[in-house]
């Protein structure tokens, strides 16, 4: 058995402008002061040159030599929000257009073509970093239609996942043949957002191997979802883990929607971790059960704490989580020693 990988960080909600966020060697320093021992790196170009990284294995070489002076490495690549271009609804294009590079946007299919483009790059930059396991969204086609009101035509739904498959099976066959592992954080806005989503998807592109996902208990609690229960399920699918907190406190106003509100206002919000109503304990116990063989991985999101205080608090939380696993069990010193006549012989057996 395995022992679970970290802390490590997801370095996108901490990007900006000022010292020491402005720059992948900066942040690397910062991550390495707090006790990271590992970073979830965007493949966004303020910090990652995703086209340069899939074709130069001396630029993957350059990038992985100063992350280790640091006493880090990569944990995953990201590619979220290209991940998310790669199957826009109409009534977003507008919202998600910023997500895509200057010279598609306005562009659907030219949007779509380059988001396809930049998971291809990722599935050659991962292998060339040695990575196992990539971290991505699924985008979304049918969300619009997530309740049925009007009452949904008969085959949307199956459209938009065969349509789905239909843009993800090329993806999935470059991650396969680059030997990592594709990873969806099922969320909401996205077509994948809990496991009945992951089922229908993962039919439509035959069960593919390289189809997996990233757990992030939020999302789930949010939705009211039993999050211990779908480690149970779905284990040997999960090769990426964010640790995120959260809490869902309904009234008699609000609920799983929470009425467009703001997200300091709404019954479910997104907590620093140790602040919300997940329970970690049993998460790591799973993961340990279920051997995992990946990282731990902050992903800092709060309504009301300040991100450094979040990332600060996360690794000693993430550290003080993490079970080592005990490389004998723990009654072997009573075993018996019986052999097989002796056993038989204490059921009553003939031998």
């Amino acid at each position: 058995m395995k022992t679970i990988k970290g802390p490590a960080i997801f370095l996108a909600q901490f990007m900006g402008d000022d010292v020491p966020f402005d720059s992948l060697e900066n942040l690397a320093g910062w991550a390495s002061s707090l006790g990271y021992q590992a970073i979830q790196l965007p493949c966004d170009p303020r910090l990652f040159d995703l086209a340069q990284a899939a074709d130069s294995q001396a630029y993957c070489d350059d990038v992985t030599r100063m992350l280790a002076a640091h006493g880090l490495q990569i944990s995953e690549l990201s590619t979220h929000l290209q991940g998310q271009l790669v199957a826009v609804h109409p009534a977003y294009d507008a919202l998600f257009d910023g997500f895509a590079a200057p010279h598609v946007r306005g562009d659907p299919a030219a949007r779509q073509a380059w988001a396809t483009d930049q998971l291809m790059l990722a599935a050659r930059a991962s292998r060339r970093l040695g990575l196992a396991a990539h971290v991505s969204f699924s985008g979304a086609l049918a969300w619009p239609y997530i309740y049925p009101w009007p009452q949904r035509p008969a085959g949307l739904v199956e459209e938009a996942f065969a349509e789905l498959a239909r843009r993800w099976l090329p993806i999935l066959d470059a991650f396969e043949d680059a030997g990592v592992d594709l990873c969806y954080e099922l969320h909401p806005g996205e077509d994948l957002h809990d496991g009945v989503t992951f089922d229908r998807f993962l039919a439509a592109v035959g069960g593919h191997k390289r189809a997996n996902i990233l757990y992030d208990p939020s999302h789930f609690l949010l939705q009211q979802l039993d999050y211990l229960a779908f480690i149970d399920i779905y284990h040997q699918r999960i090769k990426a883990f964010h640790v995120k907190d959260a809490e869902f406190r309904p009234d008699g106003r609000q609920g799983v929607y929470g009425g467009y509100q703001g997200w300091q206002q709404r019954a479910g919000r997104f907590r620093s971790l140790g602040d919300g109503q997940i329970d970690f304990k049993a998460i790591f116990s799973k993961m340990a059960q279920y051997d995992y063989p990946g990282w731990a991985v902050l992903e800092w999101e709060c309504a009301l704490k300040h991100p450094e205080d979040g990332a600060r608090e996360g690794a000693d939380f993430i550290r003080s989580h993490i079970i080592r696993v005990g490389e004998r069990a723990f009654d072997d010193f009573a075993g018996s020693g019986a052999d097989l006549q002796q056993v038989r012989a204490l059921m009553g057996l003939e031998n």
